[in-house]
């Protein structure tokens, strides 16, 4: 590209210089031949007008008198009626420009230049007109290769990019040219390097969810089929299958949630459901892994809430909860509940170290985490709330207290009358 741009601005210029080149030295050859034929005739006339001057005063006419008053350089013959011719310089030879002039008493002033002169002038002109003309070449090759690389270098470096998009590498350059078009690729290709780098970020989050979420359903899922696989009682089967059953529907609902999650994490399916219902489910779930581990899980609190969400989400946020007491933490753990103005809260406290203080601030941010572990539990369940319309804080550092505030459904006076049992007077 560079060389198409030099050879193409190099034709243009030497296409110029030739049209106007040829023009100028055409127009320059007839300004001087002109101008030397002007040059002759004035000096045959100025010659007549001094021999017409001493003629009148008497004066004598000689070649010395002529050559001192007219300071001329040129060959002139000059004739006089009734005398003899009178020359003044060298007769030039070959082709000459010659230029007369004659007086009122009959003389007559002849003035010769070689032609040569002229030629020797023309040559000088071209020879400036060909200096000129290199020196623009010159200007326009340096032009044309300042103005290639300013184009070509910014295109490699757009090429460059591009190419660092096809392998896998977003990252915007943020590298503006001064060329408006070129700024605008440039902005094109940044845009779609965050674009990018937004959608590998989002995968990326998603993979690292879906393992860390689906992996509590899918242990729970694999113990109850080992019990199926180890027990002979049809009874102990069926129960065991209709408790696969619901594992099932609920790593259903977890994946669900996740790629509902991936695409917006802000639309949520809340309902009104029954919040004893799932913190059970949860006990249940979790009581054979703290049985393993020694501990002990239980309840306590209000009973009867109903709160606004969704139940899938609620359950896998104190799944998080709870599976992050079984981890990090020590002794009971047990799940609270209570109302808080028009909020039901679920707290989840154990007897453990409690959370670090260099940790509190960030405990729900990605990757943060007190021990060996993903750091990613709590921060997806604290998106899972806010998606929600609730959120997920920490209360208290030691002993650690997390809480869950949900909106609760509130029901009127006349849906509480309905449900109550008449009074026996």
């Amino acid at each position: 590209m560079r060389r198409r741009l030099i050879n193409s601005t190099l034709a243009v210029v030497l296409v110029v210089i030739a049209v106007f080149g040829v023009s100028l030295v055409i127009v320059e050859t007839r300004t001087i031949s002109s101008s030397a034929q002007e040059s002759v005739d004035s000096e045959a006339v100025r010659l007549v007008s001094i021999v017409e001057s001493r003629l009148v005063g008497g004066e004598p006419v000689n070649p010395g008198i002529l050559l001192q008053q007219s300071g001329a350089k040129r060959y002139a013959l000059i004739e006089i009626p009734g005398r003899a011719p009178i020359e003044i310089g060298e007769r030039p030879e070959g082709s000459v420009i010659r230029g007369s002039a004659d007086g009122k008493r009959g003389e007559k002033a002849t003035v010769e230049e070689p032609r040569s002169s002229v030629t020797r002038e023309v040559g000088r002109t071209l020879l400036i007109i060909g200096a000129v003309a290199l020196l623009a070449v010159i200007a326009a090759v340096l032009l044309a290769v300042r103005q290639a690389n300013r184009l070509a270098s910014p295109l490699t470096d757009l090429a460059e990019t591009a190419e660092r998009l096809g392998s896998g590498d977003p990252r915007p350059r943020h590298r503006r040219y001064g060329v408006p078009e070129l700024d605008r690729v440039a902005d094109v290709l940044d845009a779609s390097a965050e674009r990018i780098a937004r959608m590998l970020t989002a995968e990326r989050r998603l993979a690292a969810d879906a393992s860390h979420q689906l992996r509590t359903p899918l242990t729970a899922l694999s113990m109850r089929l080992e019990e199926i696989s180890e027990t002979d009682d049809p009874a102990t089967v069926k129960e065991e299958a209709h408790i696969a059953l619901t594992q099932v529907e609920r790593l259903t609902d977890v994946v669900q949630r996740l790629l509902t999650n991936s695409r917006d994490p802000r639309t949520g399916s809340a309902i009104a459901f029954d919040l004893d219902e799932v913190v059970k489910q949860q006990i249940e779930e979790w009581r054979p892994a703290y049985r393993s581990a020694g501990r002990a899980i239980v309840r306590s609190g209000k009973v009867g809430m109903r709160a606004v969400g969704t139940p899938g989400a609620v359950a896998q946020v104190l799944a998080a909860l709870i599976e992050n007491s079984l981890m990090h933490g020590g002794g009971t753990v047990a799940l609270r509940t209570r109302v808080t103005g028009n909020q039901a809260v679920v707290e989840v406290t154990d007897e453990g170290p409690g959370v670090p203080p260099d940790l509190g601030a960030r405990i729900f941010e990605r990757t943060i985490s007190g021990r060996n572990s993903t750091g990613i539990g709590l921060a997806v369940a604290r998106d899972l709330a806010e998606a929600d319309g609730g959120r997920l804080e920490l209360l208290q550092q030691q002993p650690p207290v997390f809480a869950l505030f949900l909106s609760r459904e509130v029901r009127s006076r006349k849906d509480k009358t309905a449900h109550e049992p008449p009074t026996v007077r």
